[in-house]
């Protein structure tokens, strides 16, 4: 346990850090699977309306931090190639 009182702060800080990191990581982690089961479906307009939402949100997650910019850049065109490749 922290001691002094610039330690609480930065405990205090630090955990309310990790609840808005996991929201924003949980969030992207929803909309790739929305998307994923229009895919499935074979909705492509659905799918396309999607995928712009999707982009945004892997964006937010990227800027603040909650995941590599290149991890988020592989996830937008892995979910962009199967959305083009649906008929």
């Amino acid at each position: 346990m922290a001691h002094s009182k610039q330690a609480l702060k930065r405990a205090r800080q630090g955990e309310k850090n990790r609840v808005a990191n996991k929201a924003k990581l949980t969030r992207m982690k929803t909309v790739v699977k929305s998307l994923m089961a229009l895919i499935k479906a074979g909705d492509k307009t659905k799918a396309k309306a999607m995928l712009i939402v999707v982009h945004k949100t892997i964006d937010k997650a990227a800027q603040g931090h909650v995941i590599h910019k290149n991890n988020a850049a592989r996830h937008k065109g892995q979910m962009t190639r199967a959305v083009n490749a649906m008929k």
